[in-house]
């Protein structure tokens, strides 16, 4: 079957558009409400009221302030203090530096000068200048013998890592591994017995409950900020491949990424690793039971692997049917309501290789109904690398099936910009 350009055209518009309506330019109207106070005049009932009943007597603030003890009461803390006790001393501030390499023109001194240079222009001769880049993370302990989780974005490509405790501790940090898809890293300092966080079971994250970020936002060291758990199994497009996050309202910024987030019981639920650029009370976490597999495979195997299929994908809805099915000179028709439309196949990938072509609908694998690219995911996960995977599509109004053999994701960069 051949389809147009045009229409290839389309999907990649049609996907790119959607994205970018709900994730760059999501716009939040603020509605002020001015108090309005309406008073009401009734003179002669007020004289009469003051004549038959006494002002009761109103303590002035300086009594009222001088009776409060000043010695610290139940009231002064809450559950969000004692989770910041027992959580904060494995909590850790990371800093990074790195050494980049620009060229840059060289003239001599006395052609230095802008009237000059204009005439050169890109026949300057160069040299490399180099410049040191710093940067700012958080993250915390898992292992009392110093192993410390963090976001890729953190420490990726760093000459040097410093880890700095609560209580004025300093160490240097060595990087184990970095995985750039998930964003997460683990970090190896010396030392024994240190504090460690607790982890949370899963499968007990709730929207709607309470949420607790620690970090190190802007270098404000040990910074605590309260919220909710937004929403959960929130798949957002942050890195080369999609994953389930935590939303969360709780403040995070920039020097957040690596910290923990944790639950009313001071158990650690997530990484703090984005954030939406412009918006205000969204922010992302990896959930820990990801986070924890993901450390546990780079600091046996060094690296982690991905199934990789090689197609990219669009989740039919009416809407997507509709517009496929009405764009004009399209030599495609959608006759199904749900199952993943392959809008692209990599040349020379698993999926290629086993003949699945643009404008295959995928319907099941392994016998399991898919109809987003989330189970499709998961359904990869679960059976790994190398294992074949069966896959049933609609092509021309024919079902067909193929034999796939997923292999190792290629090495890709996280070019992210909104990690916090």
């Amino acid at each position: 079957m051949r389809i147009s350009s045009s229409l290839f055209t389309f999907f990649s518009f049609f996907s790119t558009a959607r994205w970018y309506k709900h994730s760059r330019n999501q716009k939040i109207a603020y509605l002020l409400l001015p108090c309005v106070g309406i008073i009401v005049g009734l003179s002669s009932c007020s004289r009469n009221l003051s004549r038959q009943v006494p002002s009761p007597a109103v303590p002035s603030p300086t009594s009222t302030l001088n009776n409060r003890p000043l010695t610290p009461t139940a009231d002064d803390n809450n559950f969000v203090v004692a989770v910041v006790e027992k959580v904060e001393p494995a909590v850790v501030q990371i800093n990074t530096s790195r050494t980049v390499k620009t060229p840059v023109p060289q003239l001599p001194d006395v052609l230095n000068d802008p009237f000059f240079r204009r005439f050169f222009g890109e026949a300057l001769p160069t040299q490399p200048e180099e410049r040191v880049v710093r940067g700012l993370g958080s993250g915390f302990v898992i292992d009392p013998n110093g192993r410390i989780l963090t976001n890729a974005h953190v420490v990726n490509n760093a000459d040097t890592v410093t880890v700095s405790f609560s209580d004025g501790r300093t160490f240097e940090g060595q990087v184990l591994g970095t995985d750039p898809v998930s964003d997460v890293a683990v970090v190896q300092i010396p030392g024994n017995n240190l504090p460690t966080v607790e982890i949370a079971n899963p499968e007990s994250v709730r929207p709607g409950q309470w949420a607790i970020a620690i970090g190190n936002p802007l270098g404000l060291q040990q910074t605590v900020t309260v919220g909710v758990i937004s929403a959960i199994d929130r798949s957002l497009n942050l890195s080369t491949r999609p994953s389930s996050y935590i939303q969360t309202d709780a403040a995070i910024n920039p020097g957040n990424s690596g910290g923990p987030l944790l639950n009313a019981r001071g158990q650690v639920i997530g990484v703090n690793t984005a954030i939406i650029q412009g918006a205000e009370g969204i922010g992302f976490a990896i959930p820990i039971d990801t986070a924890k597999r993901i450390a546990q495979n780079l600091i046996t195997e060094g690296k982690v692997e991905y199934p990789y299929l090689g197609i990219e994908m669009l989740s039919i809805t009416p809407e997507i049917k509709q517009r496929i099915n009405n764009y004009p000179n399209s030599n495609l028709r959608i006759e199904v309501d749900q199952g993943l439309l392959i809008v692209r196949v990599i040349s020379g990938s698993p999926a290629a290789r086993s003949g699945l072509r643009v404008g295959d609908v995928i319907q099941e694998i392994n016998n399991q109904p898919v109809t987003t690219t989330d189970q499709l995911l998961q359904i990869l996960d679960q059976n790994g690398v190398g294992s074949n995977l069966q896959i049933k599509v609609l092509r021309n109004g024919q079902t067909l099936q193929f034999t796939v053999r997923p292999e190792p994701l290629p090495s890709q960069t996280n070019t992210n910009p909104n990690n916090s």
